[in-house]
């Protein structure tokens, strides 16, 4: 049985560790598609830690596409991840490598992706 454990001492946040667990579970095929992850606020209980701290992990696996929230039923491995989200999987992959070789941190370049993003949607007139 699969079990997430948080370092409290640890420099990585909570929530990223919790992330980060739960992704490479799904990666080796620990997780199965359709496994039904616990309940926010039952992970967070038995973790101690902040049902937001927990929600925000599962909100950024779903967003991965890794995970899928299904309201009131809770929160599944997702299936298979689309051609579309696999080429930009990729192309985050390779982005996080070439900032990381620039000696960037990951707030730097997650305020460059949040601005280029804001400057796309202005220039179609969509923001």
């Amino acid at each position: 049985m699969f079990r997430v454990k948080v370092d409290a001492g640890s420099d990585v946040p909570p929530f990223e560790q919790v992330r980060s667990q739960i992704a490479a579970a799904i990666s080796d095929g620990t997780l199965a598609v359709g496994f039904r992850l616990p309940p926010v606020r039952q992970l967070a209980g038995d973790l101690g830690l902040a049902p937001n701290t927990v929600a925000r992990s599962y909100r950024e696996l779903e967003l991965a596409g890794l995970i899928e929230t299904r309201g009131r039923h809770g929160s599944f491995v997702a299936g298979a991840v689309s051609p579309q989200r696999a080429l930009a999987i990729e192309a985050a992959r390779d982005y996080v490598r070439q900032v990381a070789d620039l000696g960037l941190s990951e707030a730097e370049s997650l305020a460059i992706v949040r601005r280029e993003i804001e400057q796309q949607s202005l220039a179609q007139g969509v923001g």
